[in-house]
């Protein structure tokens, strides 16, 4: 399947080529894959039958594999060729980039994992270059600088070379997202492979400085930006689902802004999306937001607050490249020069992951009554009808089936416990010293303030299996996000407001003296 996908590609190709005056080297390459095609053809049943390959000896994995191999190698140079790379025709790159795509997900794991491993970073060079560092640092100064001029060189691995090279293709910045995606994807699967998660991060750090925030347009998007944005506006977006497109011409309409990131190499690609709601007050429950009527005119007297309430990612190969927190701070200066009188900016953030996690703590206890008190457990059995049973097992399920949100008497009876749980579950709950929900750890790393919890903030049946409904307000006080930013990164302290704190200690684990703010 691979070789019959790779020989189709290859005939298109040199087809290409030769319409472009490029015919030479891509023809070579046409030339090796019908060759490669006959052994492919000729030893089809035996590969699939025999394990030694029948007659040839050649078995189709280890013919990908070398194909592999030599199609890179032909990229970048072998080994022995050090810090002289030849010089590369852009067919060969172009012809790579055409083959990968058309492979399988298998065959691209398959592709993902042999240049990961045969062309990764040779440590015995890198051990050789760093034992010179103590003689050259005897020598001299331009001695001990070539010798770390050397490790340096060493310590790059040589699949550097062919991103850059990939990089170099008119649209290969896109393949090389797509590429870390599913590398990605294939991390996902597999318990641990080293030699992948360095050949993702290395992807991660070349992509971080092409995609840093000086190379970013951005964009508003309106109801007159063309259609093909504005589809994928739509298909993109994450947090809240759009239905229609009257929904779409909603949220790019007035009182709402909707901006994107684009890059020079994808230009007609939106890198991350940002929709906001303009308001006179920090809004409290996203229905307001995503179901009011589309208004005709905007009044500008009437707008002072900007509410952040989606923002998503649209590029998976782009994770862990800070893209989301420059767009905030662009949209905030662009909002301020349209708006003078604005002077209140805040997210109404989802919570993804609280719902788990409060079943999670439910099953380490449930034969006791901690996470509710008593009074609040027996009451939830008396309204559900089941005093026979635990009441955390009957809380346990009221969750994971919603039907909790099916009796008034029952929401009302949830609400203190729920409040304080979620407290403590954002201003809590850490891994590694910060905070353990991703989207609250995305917003204090910007500065922001963990401000307002807000019940039954999100009562579509998504809002309730993530978070049972609540939402959360991270507020920006332009004046402090700095600051905020700098004590969350260096001593993981959250900005945190009153309401928060007194419910994060009513659930307990806050001492009253820590447990003090100015907001």
């Amino acid at each position: 399947m691979f070789l019959r996908g790779v020989w189709r590609s290859a005939r298109v190709g040199a087809d290409l080529a030769c319409c472009t005056g490029r015919g030479t080297d891509m023809l070579q390459g046409s030339f090796k894959w019908q060759r490669l095609r006959k052994i492919y053809a000729h030893n089809i049943s035996g590969l699939q039958n025999s394990v030694d390959g029948a007659e040839s000896g050649v078995s189709s994995p280890s013919l990908f594999t070398a194909t592999i191999s030599q199609m890179v190698t032909e990229i970048i140079g072998p080994k022995e060729a050090g810090l002289k790379k030849p010089t590369i025709p852009e067919g060969k790159t172009r012809h790579l980039c055409d083959v990968y795509g058309s492979l399988s997900t298998e065959d691209k794991a398959t592709f993902l994992r042999v240049v990961s491993r045969q062309f990764g970073t040779d440590h015995d060079e890198v051990l050789k270059a760093a034992e010179g560092l103590p003689q050259a640092k005897e020598k001299s100064e331009a001695a001990l600088l070539k010798a770390e001029e050397r490790l340096q060189a060493a310590l790059v691995p040589r699949y550097h070379d062919l991103f850059v090279q990939i990089g170099r293709l008119e649209g290969g910045v896109k393949h090389l997202v797509d590429m870390r995606a599913d590398t990605l994807d294939l991390l996902s699967t597999v318990k641990d492979n080293a030699e992948l998660r360095s050949f993702s991060s290395c992807l991660r750090e070349m992509l971080s400085h092409w995609f840093s925030a000086g190379l970013l347009h951005l964009q508003r998007i309106t109801w007159e930006s063309s259609c093909d944005i504005l589809q994928k506006i739509s298909e993109y977006e994450a947090v809240h689902p759009m239905k229609n497109w009257s929904d779409l011409k909603r949220r790019v309409g007035p009182y709402r802004r909707c901006f994107i990131f684009t890059h020079s190499t994808m230009p007609r690609e939106p890198m991350v999306v940002l929709h906001t709601a303009l308001t006179n007050q920090i809004s409290d429950n996203i229905q307001t937001i995503v179901s009011t009527p589309i208004l005709d005119d905007e009044d500008v007297e009437d707008i002072n607050t900007a509410i952040f309430y989606s923002i998503t990612s649209t590029q998976k190969g782009l994770q862990g490249v800070e893209l989301g927190n420059y767009l905030i701070k662009r949209v905030v200066r662009e909002l301020q020069a349209e708006f003078p009188k604005m002077t209140q900016f805040s997210s109404l953030s989802p919570i993804p992951g609280f719902r788990d996690w409060l079943v999670g703590e439910i099953n380490k206890v449930l034969s006791s009554t901690a996470l509710l008190t008593s009074a609040e457990l027996k009451k939830v059995a008396e309204i559900a009808g089941k005093e026979d049973v635990l009441p955390l097992v009957t809380l346990k399920k009221l969750l994971q089936t919603n039907q909790w949100m099916g009796a008034e008497s029952m929401v009302e009876t949830l609400k203190d416990p729920l409040m304080r749980l979620c407290a403590r579950y954002l201003y809590l709950e850490k891994r590694r010293g910060y905070a353990v929900n991703p989207v609250a750890n995305f917003h204090l790393r910007n500065g922001a303030v963990l401000w307002r919890l807000n019940w039954q903030a999100d009562t579509n049946p998504r809002g309730i299996s993530q978070s049972c409904g609540i939402m959360v307000n991270y507020r920006y006080f332009l004046g402090d996000t700095m600051r905020n930013s700098q004590r969350y990164m260096e001593e993981q302290h959250i900005e945190a407001s009153q309401q928060v704190i007194d419910l994060a200690q009513a659930a307990g684990g806050v001492d009253s003296p820590a447990g003090k703010s100015n907001l």
